[in-house]
């Protein structure tokens, strides 16, 4: 039952406003199939759903419930028994932009093009100058981007870099405004380049820093991508690999996967190699706290259970935690591929700190540091989610922010950048990364469209 029926039947609200809040109940546990257009029924439902916190089986709604501004909370307690659906392959039809069509954002915020005509842009990272720098990894490359007048268009448009394998990840080093390296996340990799202010190609050979297990069409498959990230203090250099596996069903599984599921701690020269944290299947993106120094990440949780498990996740990394990969999913729950395995280990398995619609496919994340945006999205996370392809009713294709507080994430997320979903449920966007620019604004790189995103908060201007 949705929270606000509970709420309009506890203090004899008008029947208007009990019927407005079981069209969102009904728009979200009953909606038919993604195919067709939306009803005026469900308009007035996501209108409603605004105004408070999704709960229970209503927050696992599908696109069709998505609107800049919709929250919703998932906890444990919500999830449904495994095979509850069955597991479907329901892939995207990724489909031209219709003309006219834009993501959908808050009121008071503004989204441009910024760029477009790229080749599936997937990371995106902002230099201390203000460049963007952009791994096209199925090219092998990263492209640079400038905005020299600041009109909010990218006049720069180089290939940074070549040759590379499936770069990903991107980070500058030193911190601060005068690194003198970037280095590149590969699928089996992690390199540096000299890098100095204003660079538009590299200046020197490629220097390599740590040996990865590789993925993608590279050694041996699974997930392909790596991200990387520097401790605020600039002494440890973390590094995320995803699973070679959904879920290491076989024997011959284990050998593939003894590096893999994992986020590896080095110094930045790629020394001192540790497992930072571990049983992670997927984590895609990771993210320093720029106040707090923790380590965040974003997961791809595993497949194959129905519709509405495992759910994604975003969450604080702690140092040697387990987060159940394979064994077990989101605290004590086994996976039932894996019945009566490891029972040592199911009182360890960490709960992450927000859990996201299953199958989201939560990729690139980063935290809000500009002051453009109005002051409580100060700090928030943001999370891109490409979108879903194994889920009867499609969710993702959007980014959400992870709202905090006591720079603690809240357990809650925010639908913030929408859209990408035609009527007919369709695809024509689908979010990867995303990063704040030197004046504030927030950039999206979308491979679906092939296009960057730009986001500006006007206040009260229209647009």
């Amino acid at each position: 039952m949705n929270h606000n029926y509970r709420f309009a039947r506890r203090h004899s609200t008008p029947l208007l406003l009990v019927a407005f809040a079981l069209m969102a109940a009904i728009g979200v546990a009953a909606l038919p199939n993604i195919r067709g257009s939306r009803s005026s029924n469900q308009a007035s439902a996501r209108r409603n759903m605004r105004a408070s916190v999704l709960t229970g089986t209503a927050a696992l709604g599908d696109w069709t419930t998505d609107a800049p501004g919709v929250r919703r909370r998932i906890t444990t307690n919500d999830l449904p028994p495994p095979f509850a659906t069955p597991s479907v392959d329901n892939g995207p039809k990724v489909v031209a932009r219709p003309e006219g069509a834009m993501p959908k954002v808050p009121a008071g915020f503004k989204v441009d093009m910024f760029a477009t005509g790229l080749t599936k842009p997937r990371m995106i990272r902002t230099a201390p100058n203000g460049d963007l720098f952009i791994a096209e990894s199925d090219a092998n490359r990263i492209r640079l981007l400038r905005d020299k007048d600041g009109d909010g268009k990218a006049e720069v448009n180089e290939i940074f870099a070549e040759g590379l394998r499936q770069p990903f990840g991107i980070a500058f080093y030193p911190l601060g405004d005068n690194p003198q390296f970037i280095y590149v996340a590969n699928t089996d990799s992690v390199v540096r380049f000299p890098y100095k202010d204003g660079d538009t190609k590299v200046s020197g050979a490629e220097q390599m820093i740590v040996e990865l297990s590789g993925g993608g069409r590279l050694r041996g498959g699974g997930h392909w991508t790596r991200d990387i990230a520097f401790s605020n203090d600039g002494k440890k250099m973390y590094a995320s690999v995803g699973s070679r596996t959904n879920v290491m069903q076989k024997p011959e599984d284990e050998p593939v996967e003894e590096r893999r599921a994992r986020i590896f701690e080095y110094t930045p020269e790629g020394k001192n190699e540790r497992v930072y944290a571990h049983g992670i299947r997927n984590p895609v993106g990771i993210a320093i706290h720029p106040e707090t120094g923790e380590l965040y990440t974003s997961v791809n949780e595993r497949d194959g259970l129905g519709d509405h498990l495992v759910p994604d996740y975003v969450t604080r990394v702690r140092d040697g935690g387990f987060y159940g990969w394979p064994w077990y999913y989101l605290g004590p729950n086994q996976d039932p591929r894996h019945a009566g395995k490891h029972p040592e280990l199911k009182d360890k398995v960490i709960v992450p700190d927000v859990l996201l619609q299953s199958h989201s496919a939560s990729l690139g994340m980063a935290f809000y540091t500009g002051r453009q945006f109005p002051r409580e999205y100060h700090l928030s996370g943001f999370a891109s989610e490409h979108g879903s392809w194994n889920r009867s009713r499609r969710t993702g294709y959007k980014v959400v922010r992870i709202p905090m507080a006591k720079n603690r994430p809240t357990g809650e997320y925010e639908d913030f950048m929408t859209g990408f979903v035609t009527a007919d449920g369709d695809v024509w966007g689908r979010p990867v990364a995303v990063t704040v620019a030197r004046d504030g604004a927030m950039l999206v790189t979308d491979d679906g469209s092939n296009t960057v995103w730009r986001i500006t908060y006007v206040g009260n201007a229209k647009g």
